[in-house]
């Protein structure tokens, strides 16, 4: 009776093992950018898990960071709103088509992108200086005009750009 019980456990252990192991291995790829968004929401994610898929950064914090959920439900992920507007026109994405969200740097919400103002001269990961604001700044231009500056490449990344916005 003993030398049953312990080749069934010899037998069930190791199937439930594998059983377990097979479970964390299909669900430790569920980040963010793989779920299905429906309720197109801002999403949290992890420091250092995600990549911005425009210019291939990890992402760490919320600072300056974008979030488009596309109509099929999915979440990208950018660590800077320059990189998602460049991403959108390199897709050839409508901007109707899409949620898009910023994270702000008055107010540390998101919101969305069309709604927040934003400066020309932050210090922002792709140094592209657009930072968005929930409240409207004295310098600070809409999401029109830094979109269409972002296209134009007149940003801060351009040293050109920079000097004059800077003086220096």
């Amino acid at each position: 009776m003993v030398m049953k019980k312990s080749t069934l456990i010899l037998i069930l252990l190791p199937l439930l093992s594998l059983g377990v192991l097979f479970w964390y291995l299909s669900n430790a790829n569920q980040t963010p950018d793989k779920i299905n968004n429906t309720s197109r929401h801002p999403l949290e994610y992890k420091d250092n898990t995600l990549q911005c898929p425009q210019c291939n950064m990890f992402i760490v914090g919320k600072n300056d960071t974008a979030q488009i959920i596309t109509n099929d439900g999915k979440t990208h992920f950018f660590d800077d709103v320059g990189c998602a507007i460049l991403w959108i026109r390199e897709k050839k994405l409508s901007m109707q088509s899409l949620t898009f969200w910023v994270h702000t740097r008055d107010t540390h919400t998101f919101i969305e992108a069309s709604k927040a103002f934003y400066s020309v001269t932050d210090n922002t990961p792709m140094k592209y200086g657009f930072g968005a604001y929930e409240t409207k700044q004295p310098t600070s231009i809409s999401f029109e005009e830094m979109q269409l500056r972002m296209l134009r490449g007149e940003n801060m990344s351009d040293p050109r750009v920079r000097k004059k916005l800077l003086g220096n």
